[in-house]
């Protein structure tokens, strides 16, 4: 029983940093109708960007994350507008197609930008555990579903109650309607993708943090995102928490209880049967809506 909750609380905290790399989708989705296939690339060279600041540069650990969360922003904004913008009135297709087509041409940047195997950051988080009871709760996971669920928060209040955050929930229920209203859609369009590739930047420092930076962890980083997307629903910000905490968990049981008699990577797959089976069972995802139109 006691390693069962140990399980389950190592779970719950690596849970945190999934949500927070599926809100980055979820957020430009709900804005755009945009699924960003890049998601994974541009959070991967946000962390080796982060790495630069710290390791080649000597800056300490909370002005390297800025410096990364400004210079993804600003990726986000020139994305939008030089990427995107000129697809408007496209199918929502070409768009998926270009993110894609633009996380393939990123990653060869970074492989020639940050040449080598793979690296590592510098102890900017305790690693130790924190001793509850009978329970060892990791001070580093800790920390990192901390700042998710800080993060979370401070987008949720963004959205309810500044000007810009209202109008961009405008945007998100209707197009037409928020330009009925004088809201600039292409411009809350830049925001959001600023805002989404700003969090990006922060999550894929945490995966970073969690283990190594590599060429791979866009891909992985994608990977843990859509299945969270899908399972937590599409336009849902605590759908991303609630769906990156279940899968996290599930992950942890699963690579304890099944990869010793399957020869291991049942834990990779976890994630992909949980969203078959929610996309079967609920479509809409957990916290989607479906949305009626009368015709």
């Amino acid at each position: 029983m006691t390693e069962n909750i140990q399980l389950l609380l190592t779970g719950l905290l690596l849970g945190g940093v999934y949500g927070l790399i599926a809100l980055s989708l979820v957020l430009i989705y709900k804005s755009t109708r945009i699924l960003n296939l890049a998601q994974g690339e541009l959070g991967m060279m946000s962390a080796f960007i982060a790495w630069t600041f710290m390791v080649a540069l000597g800056f300490p650990f909370w002005l390297s994350i800025l410096l990364a969360m400004l210079c993804a922003a600003i990726v986000g904004i020139l994305v939008e507008r030089l990427l995107l913008r000129p697809l408007i009135g496209e199918s929502l297709l070409a768009a998926v197609i270009m993110t894609l087509a633009f996380g393939y041409f990123l990653k060869g940047i970074i492989a020639m930008a940050w040449p080598g195997v793979t690296k590592s950051f510098p102890q900017f988080i305790p690693i130790s555990s924190l001793q509850v009871g009978d329970f060892l709760i990791s001070l580093h996971y800790l920390w990192c579903f901390g700042i998710a669920v800080l993060l979370f928060v401070a987008l949720a209040f963004f959205f309810w109650s500044t000007r810009q955050g209202l109008s961009m929930r405008a945007v998100a229920e209707d197009h037409q309607v928020a330009r009925s209203l004088g809201i600039r859609v292409t411009n809350t369009f830049a925001i959001s993708w600023a805002i989404a590739l700003a969090l990006g930047a922060v999550a894929g420092v945490l995966l970073g943090s969690l283990g190594t930076i590599s060429i791979v962890i866009g891909e992985i980083g994608l990977m843990k995102a859509l299945p969270v997307m899908l399972l937590g629903g599409l336009e849902s910000f605590i759908g991303a928490l609630i769906g990156g905490i279940i899968i996290g968990i599930a992950e942890t049981f699963g690579g304890v209880y099944v990869d010793p008699f399957v020869g291991g990577g049942f834990k990779d797959i976890v994630p992909f049967i949980l969203m078959l089976l929610v996309l079967i069972l609920k479509p809409h995802g957990l916290f989607g809506l479906k949305k009626i139109e009368r015709m």
